[in-house]
């Protein structure tokens, strides 16, 4: 009886699933089981950490912020500002906020002049 040769399918797909695979170190890299194995889990870190990423930034974005805002008023603050954009309807995000308060601080000073002199806090809350 002759041999049969196998088709082509099988080896197309595996060769498909080692392309993913070829920077992992070891038998990640090399055996069609564990190349399997990692490239779940790769993708169920990549998924996870997406999301954690993404809250790293917001609170980076948080701090920059309050720490530009506070070394001009002791009483005004961070929450204080986002407030006062929220109620004057201004469309400026965090991460925009964020690269004004380190790349030009003068003027996020100066937007939060204006919005406090637009409200009204020096009085109520004592900043003069």
């Amino acid at each position: 009886m002759t041999r049969i040769r196998r088709g082509y399918i099988a080896r197309r797909r595996r060769t498909k699933i080692r392309l993913v695979a070829s920077s992992f170190r070891g038998a990640h890299s090399r055996l069609t089981r564990t190349i399997t194995q990692q490239k779940i889990r790769a993708l169920v870190s990549a998924h996870r950490d997406r999301g954690s990423q993404k809250r790293h930034f917001h609170r980076l974005w948080i701090t920059r912020i309050n720490a530009v805002i506070r070394e001009r008023g002791v009483s005004y603050s961070y929450s204080r500002l986002m407030h006062d954009l929220y109620k004057r309807r201004l469309l400026l995000n965090r991460k925009i906020l964020a690269q004004i308060a380190i790349l030009n601080r003068d003027c996020l000073y100066m937007i939060s002049n204006e919005i406090i002199k637009e409200v009204g806090y020096k009085k109520s809350v004592g900043i003069i």
